[in-house]
Protein backbone atom coordinates (compact mmCIF):
# COMPACT_ATOMS: atom_id res chain seq x y z
CA UNK A 1 0.00 0.00 0.00
CA UNK A 2 2.85 2.40 0.84
CA UNK A 3 4.33 2.20 -2.63
CA UNK A 4 1.01 3.12 -4.21
CA UNK A 5 0.62 6.10 -1.86
CA UNK A 6 4.04 7.22 -3.04
CA UNK A 7 3.01 6.57 -6.61
CA UNK A 8 -0.10 8.71 -6.21
CA UNK A 9 1.94 11.56 -4.78
CA UNK A 10 4.40 11.39 -7.65
CA UNK A 11 1.60 11.20 -10.18
CA UNK A 12 0.38 14.58 -8.99
CA UNK A 13 3.68 16.22 -9.86
CA UNK A 14 3.85 18.13 -13.14
CA UNK A 15 5.22 16.39 -16.20
CA UNK A 16 8.94 17.22 -16.41
CA UNK A 17 9.75 19.40 -19.39
CA UNK A 18 12.70 18.09 -21.34
CA UNK A 19 15.18 20.46 -22.96
CA UNK A 20 13.56 22.28 -25.85
CA UNK A 21 15.18 22.41 -29.25
CA UNK A 22 17.35 25.47 -29.91
CA UNK A 23 15.37 27.99 -31.93
CA UNK A 24 15.98 31.23 -33.72
CA UNK A 25 13.62 33.96 -32.63
CA UNK A 26 10.79 33.59 -30.07
CA UNK A 27 9.96 30.22 -28.55
CA UNK A 28 7.30 28.51 -30.62
CA UNK A 29 3.85 28.09 -29.09
CA UNK A 30 2.82 24.63 -30.22
CA UNK A 31 1.69 23.73 -26.71
CA UNK A 32 -0.48 26.84 -26.47
CA UNK A 33 -2.06 26.08 -29.84
CA UNK A 34 -2.69 22.49 -28.74
CA UNK A 35 -4.47 23.73 -25.61
CA UNK A 36 -6.65 26.00 -27.73
CA UNK A 37 -7.42 23.52 -30.50
CA UNK A 38 -7.68 20.39 -28.37
CA UNK A 39 -11.41 20.69 -27.57
CA UNK A 40 -12.25 20.91 -31.28
CA UNK A 41 -10.44 17.60 -31.84
CA UNK A 42 -12.37 15.71 -29.18
CA UNK A 43 -15.06 14.90 -31.74
CA UNK A 44 -12.74 12.48 -33.56
CA UNK A 45 -12.35 10.43 -30.40
CA UNK A 46 -16.02 10.60 -29.37
CA UNK A 47 -17.04 9.33 -32.81
CA UNK A 48 -14.47 6.57 -32.57
CA UNK A 49 -15.81 5.54 -29.14
CA UNK A 50 -19.37 5.36 -30.43
CA UNK A 51 -18.55 3.47 -33.61
CA UNK A 52 -16.19 1.03 -31.92
CA UNK A 53 -18.21 0.48 -28.71
CA UNK A 54 -15.53 1.68 -26.31
CA UNK A 55 -16.41 2.08 -22.60
CA UNK A 56 -13.67 4.57 -21.75
CA UNK A 57 -10.86 6.54 -23.37
CA UNK A 58 -8.19 9.11 -22.66
CA UNK A 59 -6.19 10.99 -25.26
CA UNK A 60 -3.56 13.67 -25.12
CA UNK A 61 -1.15 15.95 -26.96
CA UNK A 62 2.45 16.35 -25.81
CA UNK A 63 4.18 19.50 -27.08
CA UNK A 64 7.04 21.72 -25.96
CA UNK A 65 8.12 19.00 -23.53
CA UNK A 66 4.86 18.76 -21.59
CA UNK A 67 1.33 17.36 -21.62
CA UNK A 68 -0.31 20.28 -23.39
CA UNK A 69 -3.82 18.86 -23.68
CA UNK A 70 -5.57 15.83 -22.21
CA UNK A 71 -9.20 14.76 -22.44
CA UNK A 72 -11.03 11.84 -20.85
CA UNK A 73 -14.25 10.19 -21.98
CA UNK A 74 -16.49 7.42 -20.69
CA UNK A 75 -15.98 5.10 -17.76
CA UNK A 76 -13.50 2.65 -16.34
CA UNK A 77 -16.20 -0.01 -16.56
CA UNK A 78 -19.58 0.06 -18.37
CA UNK A 79 -21.12 -1.60 -15.32
CA UNK A 80 -20.64 1.59 -13.31
CA UNK A 81 -20.80 4.82 -15.38
CA UNK A 82 -19.92 6.88 -12.29
CA UNK A 83 -16.36 5.48 -12.35
CA UNK A 84 -15.20 7.98 -14.94
CA UNK A 85 -11.86 7.95 -16.73
CA UNK A 86 -9.31 10.51 -15.50
CA UNK A 87 -5.78 11.42 -16.66
CA UNK A 88 -4.53 9.19 -13.82
CA UNK A 89 -6.58 6.13 -14.83
CA UNK A 90 -4.48 3.07 -15.60
CA UNK A 91 -4.68 1.34 -19.00
CA UNK A 92 -2.69 -1.51 -20.44
CA UNK A 93 -1.06 -0.25 -23.63
CA UNK A 94 -0.25 -3.63 -25.18
CA UNK A 95 2.30 -3.51 -28.00
CA UNK A 96 3.20 0.11 -27.31
CA UNK A 97 5.26 -1.62 -24.60
CA UNK A 98 7.70 -2.80 -27.27
CA UNK A 99 9.43 0.58 -27.43
CA UNK A 100 10.47 0.19 -23.78
CA UNK A 101 11.96 -3.20 -24.61
CA UNK A 102 13.81 -1.88 -27.64
CA UNK A 103 15.27 1.02 -25.67
CA UNK A 104 16.36 -1.34 -22.88
CA UNK A 105 18.30 -3.42 -25.43
CA UNK A 106 19.98 -0.28 -26.79
CA UNK A 107 20.79 0.94 -23.28
CA UNK A 108 22.52 -2.38 -22.52
CA UNK A 109 24.35 -2.06 -25.83
CA UNK A 110 25.56 1.41 -24.80
CA UNK A 111 26.86 -0.09 -21.57
CA UNK A 112 28.89 -2.65 -23.53
CA UNK A 113 26.81 -5.55 -22.25
CA UNK A 114 25.68 -6.79 -25.67
CA UNK A 115 26.00 -6.13 -29.40
CA UNK A 116 23.10 -5.86 -31.83
CA UNK A 117 24.84 -7.99 -34.44
CA UNK A 118 25.53 -10.82 -32.01
CA UNK A 119 23.52 -13.99 -32.44
CA UNK A 120 20.56 -14.03 -30.06
CA UNK A 121 21.59 -17.50 -28.92
CA UNK A 122 24.66 -15.97 -27.28
CA UNK A 123 22.34 -14.48 -24.67
CA UNK A 124 19.55 -17.09 -24.74
CA UNK A 125 21.26 -20.52 -24.94
CA UNK A 126 17.99 -22.37 -25.61
CA UNK A 127 18.05 -20.96 -29.17
CA UNK A 128 21.18 -22.91 -30.11
CA UNK A 129 19.17 -26.03 -30.91
CA UNK A 130 16.50 -24.32 -33.01
CA UNK A 131 15.95 -25.83 -36.44
CA UNK A 132 16.03 -23.19 -39.17
CA UNK A 133 13.82 -23.51 -42.28
CA UNK A 134 16.58 -23.85 -44.90
CA UNK A 135 20.21 -24.89 -44.96
CA UNK A 136 21.26 -21.37 -45.93
CA UNK A 137 19.17 -19.56 -43.29
CA UNK A 138 21.19 -17.05 -41.25
CA UNK A 139 20.84 -17.48 -37.52
CA UNK A 140 18.83 -14.83 -35.69
CA UNK A 141 20.68 -11.74 -34.49
CA UNK A 142 19.53 -9.44 -31.71
CA UNK A 143 19.00 -6.78 -34.39
CA UNK A 144 16.63 -9.09 -36.31
CA UNK A 145 14.35 -9.43 -33.29
CA UNK A 146 14.21 -5.65 -32.80
CA UNK A 147 13.01 -5.09 -36.38
CA UNK A 148 10.79 -8.19 -36.70
CA UNK A 149 12.86 -9.92 -39.37
CA UNK A 150 13.68 -13.08 -37.44
CA UNK A 151 11.60 -15.33 -39.69
CA UNK A 152 9.01 -15.95 -36.95
CA UNK A 153 5.36 -16.00 -37.95
CA UNK A 154 2.99 -13.14 -37.19
CA UNK A 155 1.38 -14.19 -33.91
CA UNK A 156 -1.49 -11.82 -33.24
CA UNK A 157 -3.64 -12.81 -31.39
CA UNK A 158 -1.89 -15.97 -30.10
CA UNK A 159 1.02 -13.99 -28.69
CA UNK A 160 -1.25 -11.75 -26.62
CA UNK A 161 -2.56 -14.72 -24.66
CA UNK A 162 0.97 -15.82 -23.77
CA UNK A 163 1.26 -12.83 -21.43
CA UNK A 164 0.55 -15.11 -18.47
CA UNK A 165 3.37 -17.61 -19.11
CA UNK A 166 5.75 -18.10 -16.22
CA UNK A 167 9.46 -17.83 -16.92
CA UNK A 168 9.77 -21.62 -16.54
CA UNK A 169 6.99 -22.16 -19.09
CA UNK A 170 8.65 -19.74 -21.49
CA UNK A 171 11.95 -21.59 -21.09
CA UNK A 172 10.20 -24.83 -22.01
CA UNK A 173 8.71 -23.13 -25.08
CA UNK A 174 12.15 -21.90 -26.10
CA UNK A 175 13.65 -25.35 -25.74
CA UNK A 176 10.93 -26.79 -27.93
CA UNK A 177 11.71 -24.22 -30.62
CA UNK A 178 9.18 -22.59 -32.96
CA UNK A 179 8.45 -23.47 -36.58
CA UNK A 180 9.73 -20.74 -38.89
CA UNK A 181 7.56 -19.09 -41.53
CA UNK A 182 10.59 -18.00 -43.60
CA UNK A 183 14.34 -17.56 -43.41
CA UNK A 184 15.50 -14.82 -41.02
CA UNK A 185 16.49 -11.46 -42.54
CA UNK A 186 14.36 -12.01 -45.64
CA UNK A 187 11.16 -10.11 -44.82
CA UNK A 188 9.42 -8.09 -42.11
CA UNK A 189 6.86 -10.07 -40.13
CA UNK A 190 5.55 -8.84 -36.81
CA UNK A 191 6.37 -11.19 -33.92
CA UNK A 192 5.33 -10.91 -30.27
CA UNK A 193 7.39 -14.05 -29.64
CA UNK A 194 10.45 -12.17 -30.90
CA UNK A 195 9.95 -9.30 -28.46
CA UNK A 196 9.38 -11.74 -25.60
CA UNK A 197 12.78 -13.13 -26.57
CA UNK A 198 14.24 -9.63 -26.29
CA UNK A 199 12.80 -9.43 -22.78
CA UNK A 200 14.62 -12.65 -21.90
CA UNK A 201 17.82 -11.15 -23.31
CA UNK A 202 17.38 -8.07 -21.08
CA UNK A 203 16.95 -10.34 -18.06
CA UNK A 204 19.89 -12.60 -18.84
CA UNK A 205 22.28 -9.77 -19.69
CA UNK A 206 21.33 -7.41 -16.85
CA UNK A 207 20.95 -10.10 -14.21
CA UNK A 208 17.58 -8.60 -13.24
CA UNK A 209 13.97 -9.40 -14.06
CA UNK A 210 13.05 -7.64 -17.27
CA UNK A 211 10.25 -5.77 -15.51
CA UNK A 212 12.58 -4.58 -12.74
CA UNK A 213 15.13 -3.35 -15.26
CA UNK A 214 12.55 -1.28 -17.15
CA UNK A 215 11.16 0.13 -13.92
CA UNK A 216 14.51 1.04 -12.38
CA UNK A 217 16.43 2.15 -15.47
CA UNK A 218 13.75 3.89 -17.56
CA UNK A 219 10.37 4.42 -15.89
CA UNK A 220 11.40 5.68 -12.46
CA UNK A 221 14.10 8.06 -13.75
CA UNK A 222 11.38 9.61 -15.92
CA UNK A 223 9.01 9.97 -12.96
CA UNK A 224 6.63 7.28 -14.25
CA UNK A 225 5.70 6.21 -10.72
CA UNK A 226 2.28 4.82 -11.67
CA UNK A 227 3.55 2.68 -14.55
CA UNK A 228 4.57 -0.96 -14.41
CA UNK A 229 3.68 -4.51 -15.33
CA UNK A 230 2.05 -6.10 -12.29
CA UNK A 231 -1.56 -4.99 -12.58
CA UNK A 232 -2.51 -6.89 -9.43
CA UNK A 233 -0.36 -4.44 -7.46
CA UNK A 234 -2.10 -1.38 -8.90
CA UNK A 235 -5.06 0.27 -7.16
CA UNK A 236 -8.31 -1.15 -8.50
CA UNK A 237 -10.09 2.20 -8.19
CA UNK A 238 -7.78 3.67 -10.86
CA UNK A 239 -7.77 0.69 -13.19
CA UNK A 240 -9.58 0.74 -16.55
CA UNK A 241 -11.22 -2.67 -16.79
CA UNK A 242 -10.88 -4.46 -20.12
CA UNK A 243 -13.89 -5.57 -22.18
CA UNK A 244 -14.63 -6.95 -25.61
CA UNK A 245 -17.78 -6.18 -27.63
CA UNK A 246 -19.60 -9.43 -28.42
CA UNK A 247 -23.22 -10.14 -29.38
CA UNK A 248 -24.08 -6.45 -28.95
CA UNK A 249 -22.90 -6.40 -25.35
CA UNK A 250 -19.74 -5.83 -23.32
CA UNK A 251 -18.06 -9.00 -22.11
CA UNK A 252 -15.43 -8.77 -19.38
CA UNK A 253 -11.97 -9.89 -20.43
CA UNK A 254 -9.88 -11.75 -17.85
CA UNK A 255 -7.12 -9.76 -16.18
CA UNK A 256 -3.92 -11.32 -17.48
CA UNK A 257 -1.20 -11.48 -14.86
CA UNK A 258 2.29 -10.19 -15.35
CA UNK A 259 4.32 -12.89 -17.07
CA UNK A 260 7.19 -13.81 -19.36
CA UNK A 261 5.66 -12.13 -22.43
CA UNK A 262 5.43 -8.76 -20.67
CA UNK A 263 8.21 -7.40 -22.88
CA UNK A 264 5.93 -7.55 -25.90
CA UNK A 265 2.87 -5.91 -24.34
CA UNK A 266 2.53 -5.83 -20.58
CA UNK A 267 2.90 -2.15 -19.62
CA UNK A 268 0.13 -0.50 -17.61
CA UNK A 269 0.29 3.30 -17.45
CA UNK A 270 -1.69 6.52 -17.17
CA UNK A 271 -1.93 9.49 -19.50
CA UNK A 272 0.10 11.66 -17.14
CA UNK A 273 2.84 9.06 -16.85
CA UNK A 274 2.89 8.27 -20.54
CA UNK A 275 3.27 11.94 -21.41
CA UNK A 276 6.60 11.86 -19.57
CA UNK A 277 7.74 9.00 -21.81
CA UNK A 278 6.58 10.74 -24.99
CA UNK A 279 8.26 14.02 -23.98
CA UNK A 280 11.51 12.17 -23.29
CA UNK A 281 11.44 10.50 -26.71
CA UNK A 282 10.71 13.76 -28.54
CA UNK A 283 13.54 15.53 -26.71
CA UNK A 284 16.03 13.36 -28.62
CA UNK A 285 15.41 15.34 -31.83
CA UNK A 286 17.28 17.07 -33.35
CA UNK A 287 20.90 16.15 -32.67
CA UNK A 288 22.57 18.98 -30.76
CA UNK A 289 25.10 20.02 -28.16
CA UNK A 290 24.15 20.25 -24.52
CA UNK A 291 23.92 17.96 -21.49
CA UNK A 292 22.05 14.66 -21.52
CA UNK A 293 18.99 14.87 -19.26
CA UNK A 294 17.33 11.48 -19.73
CA UNK A 295 18.09 7.90 -18.67
CA UNK A 296 19.26 7.01 -22.20
CA UNK A 297 21.40 9.09 -24.58
CA UNK A 298 19.58 11.17 -27.20
CA UNK A 299 21.50 9.52 -30.03
CA UNK A 300 20.39 6.12 -28.74
CA UNK A 301 16.73 7.17 -28.64
CA UNK A 302 16.98 8.31 -32.26
CA UNK A 303 18.10 4.80 -33.20
CA UNK A 304 14.56 3.62 -32.51
CA UNK A 305 13.77 5.15 -35.91
CA UNK A 306 16.31 2.98 -37.74
CA UNK A 307 15.03 -0.21 -39.33
CA UNK A 308 16.37 -2.89 -41.65
CA UNK A 309 14.81 -1.16 -44.67
CA UNK A 310 12.10 -3.64 -45.59
CA UNK A 311 10.06 -0.71 -46.92
CA UNK A 312 6.37 -0.85 -47.77
CA UNK A 313 3.75 1.63 -48.96
CA UNK A 314 0.68 2.38 -46.88
CA UNK A 315 -1.79 5.17 -46.16
CA UNK A 316 -2.83 6.88 -42.97
CA UNK A 317 -4.98 4.66 -40.75
CA UNK A 318 -8.64 5.23 -41.49
CA UNK A 319 -7.94 7.38 -44.57
CA UNK A 320 -7.66 5.31 -47.78
CA UNK A 321 -7.44 8.50 -49.85
CA UNK A 322 -4.46 10.02 -48.04
CA UNK A 323 -1.06 10.35 -49.64
CA UNK A 324 0.94 7.11 -49.62
CA UNK A 325 3.65 6.72 -47.02
CA UNK A 326 6.92 4.87 -47.44
CA UNK A 327 7.47 3.09 -44.15
CA UNK A 328 9.50 0.43 -42.41
CA UNK A 329 9.67 -1.02 -38.91
CA UNK A 330 12.41 0.51 -36.80
CA UNK A 331 12.95 -0.68 -33.24
CA UNK A 332 9.67 -0.63 -31.34
CA UNK A 333 8.18 1.84 -33.83
CA UNK A 334 6.88 1.92 -37.37
CA UNK A 335 8.73 4.66 -39.23
CA UNK A 336 7.20 6.55 -42.16
CA UNK A 337 7.53 9.76 -44.15
CA UNK A 338 4.20 11.58 -44.45
CA UNK A 339 3.54 14.19 -47.14
CA UNK A 340 2.20 16.69 -44.59
CA UNK A 341 3.61 15.61 -41.23
CA UNK A 342 7.15 14.68 -42.22
CA UNK A 343 8.94 12.00 -40.23
CA UNK A 344 6.58 9.93 -38.09
CA UNK A 345 7.18 7.21 -35.51
CA UNK A 346 4.04 5.32 -34.57
CA UNK A 347 2.87 2.18 -32.87
CA UNK A 348 -0.45 0.72 -31.89
CA UNK A 349 -1.37 -1.63 -29.10
CA UNK A 350 -3.99 -4.34 -29.34
CA UNK A 351 -4.68 -6.61 -26.40
CA UNK A 352 -7.56 -8.50 -24.77
CA UNK A 353 -9.50 -5.65 -23.19
CA UNK A 354 -7.43 -2.76 -24.51
CA UNK A 355 -6.40 -0.72 -27.54
CA UNK A 356 -3.93 2.15 -27.77
CA UNK A 357 -1.93 4.24 -30.22
CA UNK A 358 1.00 6.67 -30.22
CA UNK A 359 2.10 9.02 -33.00
CA UNK A 360 5.38 10.91 -32.65
CA UNK A 361 6.15 13.88 -34.89
CA UNK A 362 9.80 14.53 -33.95
CA UNK A 363 10.32 17.29 -36.53
CA UNK A 364 7.61 19.28 -34.75
CA UNK A 365 8.20 18.15 -31.16
CA UNK A 366 4.63 16.82 -30.88
CA UNK A 367 3.12 13.49 -29.83
CA UNK A 368 -0.51 12.40 -29.83
CA UNK A 369 -1.65 9.27 -27.97
CA UNK A 370 -4.85 7.54 -26.92
CA UNK A 371 -5.79 4.61 -24.64
CA UNK A 372 -9.07 2.67 -24.67
CA UNK A 373 -10.46 -0.27 -22.68
CA UNK A 374 -11.95 -2.46 -25.40
CA UNK A 375 -10.26 -5.46 -27.03
CA UNK A 376 -8.15 -4.47 -30.06
CA UNK A 377 -9.82 -1.06 -30.21
CA UNK A 378 -6.83 0.67 -31.70
CA UNK A 379 -7.68 4.41 -31.94
CA UNK A 380 -5.19 5.06 -34.74
CA UNK A 381 -7.67 6.80 -37.14
CA UNK A 382 -8.67 9.37 -34.53
CA UNK A 383 -5.03 10.05 -33.59
CA UNK A 384 -4.03 10.64 -37.21
CA UNK A 385 -7.11 12.78 -37.84
CA UNK A 386 -6.14 14.95 -34.88
CA UNK A 387 -2.59 15.29 -36.19
CA UNK A 388 -3.73 16.25 -39.69
CA UNK A 389 -6.17 18.77 -38.19
CA UNK A 390 -3.39 20.36 -36.14
CA UNK A 391 -1.33 20.61 -39.31
CA UNK A 392 -4.24 22.19 -41.18
CA UNK A 393 -4.59 24.82 -38.44
CA UNK A 394 -0.90 25.68 -38.67
CA UNK A 395 -0.25 24.40 -35.15
CA UNK A 396 2.56 22.04 -36.16
CA UNK A 397 5.55 24.30 -36.46
CA UNK A 398 8.82 22.69 -37.54
CA UNK A 399 11.57 22.91 -35.00
CA UNK A 400 13.92 25.62 -36.24
CA UNK A 401 17.58 24.91 -35.67
CA UNK A 402 20.22 27.61 -35.51
CA UNK A 403 22.28 28.23 -38.62
CA UNK A 404 25.82 26.94 -38.29
CA UNK A 405 28.62 29.52 -38.55
CA UNK A 406 29.52 28.11 -41.98
CA UNK A 407 25.97 28.49 -43.31
CA UNK A 408 25.52 31.95 -41.78
CA UNK A 409 28.78 33.12 -43.37
CA UNK A 410 27.89 31.60 -46.76
CA UNK A 411 24.48 33.26 -46.67
CA UNK A 412 26.17 36.65 -46.29
CA UNK A 413 28.43 35.80 -49.24
CA UNK A 414 25.40 34.98 -51.41
CA UNK A 415 23.74 38.24 -50.37
CA UNK A 416 26.88 40.19 -51.33
CA UNK A 417 27.10 38.47 -54.74
CA UNK A 418 23.43 39.21 -55.44
CA UNK A 419 23.76 42.87 -54.51
CA UNK A 420 26.92 43.24 -56.64
CA UNK A 421 25.45 41.28 -59.55
CA UNK A 422 28.68 39.27 -59.81
CA UNK A 423 30.44 36.42 -58.03
CA UNK A 424 33.51 38.55 -57.36
CA UNK A 425 32.67 39.41 -53.71
CA UNK A 426 32.50 35.74 -52.89
CA UNK A 427 35.12 34.24 -55.17
CA UNK A 428 37.43 33.04 -52.39
CA UNK A 429 34.46 31.35 -50.67
CA UNK A 430 33.53 29.24 -53.71
CA UNK A 431 34.42 25.57 -54.03
CA UNK A 432 36.67 24.58 -56.95
CA UNK A 433 33.73 23.22 -58.93
CA UNK A 434 31.51 26.29 -58.63
CA UNK A 435 32.84 28.31 -61.59
CA UNK A 436 33.51 25.13 -63.58
CA UNK A 437 29.82 24.29 -63.46
CA UNK A 438 28.78 27.84 -64.45
CA UNK A 439 31.18 30.58 -65.52
CA UNK A 440 31.48 33.92 -63.78
CA UNK A 441 30.18 35.62 -66.93
CA UNK A 442 27.14 33.36 -66.97
CA UNK A 443 26.43 34.19 -63.32
CA UNK A 444 26.40 37.90 -64.23
CA UNK A 445 23.81 37.19 -66.90
CA UNK A 446 21.81 35.03 -64.49
CA UNK A 447 21.69 37.76 -61.85
CA UNK A 448 20.50 40.27 -64.49
CA UNK A 449 17.78 37.88 -65.66
CA UNK A 450 16.50 37.14 -62.15
CA UNK A 451 16.53 40.79 -61.03
CA UNK A 452 14.46 41.72 -64.07
CA UNK A 453 11.80 39.30 -62.83
CA UNK A 454 11.94 40.15 -59.12
CA UNK A 455 12.65 43.85 -58.88
CA UNK A 456 14.15 45.06 -55.61
CA UNK A 457 14.38 42.41 -52.88
CA UNK A 458 14.41 42.57 -49.10
CA UNK A 459 17.37 40.39 -48.20
CA UNK A 460 16.74 40.35 -44.46
CA UNK A 461 17.92 37.09 -42.89
CA UNK A 462 15.37 34.39 -43.70
CA UNK A 463 17.62 31.38 -43.79
CA UNK A 464 16.27 27.92 -43.00
CA UNK A 465 19.08 25.44 -42.30
CA UNK A 466 18.51 21.90 -43.52
CA UNK A 467 21.80 20.77 -42.02
CA UNK A 468 25.10 22.22 -40.90
CA UNK A 469 26.20 22.50 -44.54
CA UNK A 470 22.95 23.24 -46.37
CA UNK A 471 20.10 25.71 -46.17
CA UNK A 472 17.24 27.30 -48.06
CA UNK A 473 16.21 30.96 -48.00
CA UNK A 474 13.50 33.20 -49.40
CA UNK A 475 13.53 36.91 -50.17
CA UNK A 476 10.44 39.05 -50.65
CA UNK A 477 10.81 41.15 -53.80
CA UNK A 478 8.79 43.76 -55.63
CA UNK A 479 7.48 41.41 -58.34
CA UNK A 480 7.81 38.02 -56.72
CA UNK A 481 9.85 35.98 -54.28
CA UNK A 482 13.34 34.69 -54.78
CA UNK A 483 13.88 31.22 -53.37
CA UNK A 484 17.41 29.94 -52.93
CA UNK A 485 19.33 26.88 -51.84
CA UNK A 486 22.92 26.83 -50.59
CA UNK A 487 24.96 23.64 -50.51
CA UNK A 488 28.47 23.67 -49.05
CA UNK A 489 31.32 21.36 -49.98
CA UNK A 490 33.08 19.04 -47.52
CA UNK A 491 36.16 21.25 -47.46
CA UNK A 492 37.92 22.86 -44.53
CA UNK A 493 36.79 25.56 -44.20
CA UNK A 494 33.47 24.77 -45.96
CA UNK A 495 33.02 26.48 -49.34
CA UNK A 496 29.97 26.95 -51.59
CA UNK A 497 29.67 24.10 -54.06
CA UNK A 498 26.18 24.95 -55.36
CA UNK A 499 23.78 27.90 -55.37
CA UNK A 500 20.31 27.42 -56.82
CA UNK A 501 17.94 30.38 -57.35
CA UNK A 502 14.40 30.59 -58.72
CA UNK A 503 11.61 33.15 -58.84
CA UNK A 504 8.09 32.32 -57.69
CA UNK A 505 5.02 34.60 -57.78
CA UNK A 506 3.92 36.43 -54.65
CA UNK A 507 1.00 34.70 -52.94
Amino acid sequence: MRKWIAALLLACLPVPAFAETPVTGPRHSTAQRAETLGPSLDAYFRRYMTEQHVPGLVWGIVADGRLAYVQTMGSLTPEDPTRIVTPDSLFRIASMSKAFTALAILKLRDAGRLRLDDLAERYVPELRNWRYPTADSPRIRVRDLLSHVGGLVTDDPWGDRQQVLTEAEFTALLRQGPPFTRAPQSQFEYSNYGYALLGRIVSNVSGRRYQDYIRDEIMRPLGMASSGYDIAASPLERRAIGYRWENDAFVREPDMRDGAFGAMGGVQTSARDYARWAAFLLAAWPARDGPETGPVRRATVRELGQGLNFVSLSRRPGDPNSCPQAGAYGMGFRIAQDCDLGLTLAHGGGYPGYGSYLLLLPEHGVAIFAFANRTYAGPSPAVWQAAVALHGEGALRPRTIEASPAIASSYRVVEAMWNAGTVEPGRRHLAMNFLMDRSAENWVAEFVRLKAQTGACITAPSIDPTGALSATFQWVCGRGRLQGQILLAPTSPPTIQALRLRVVPNP
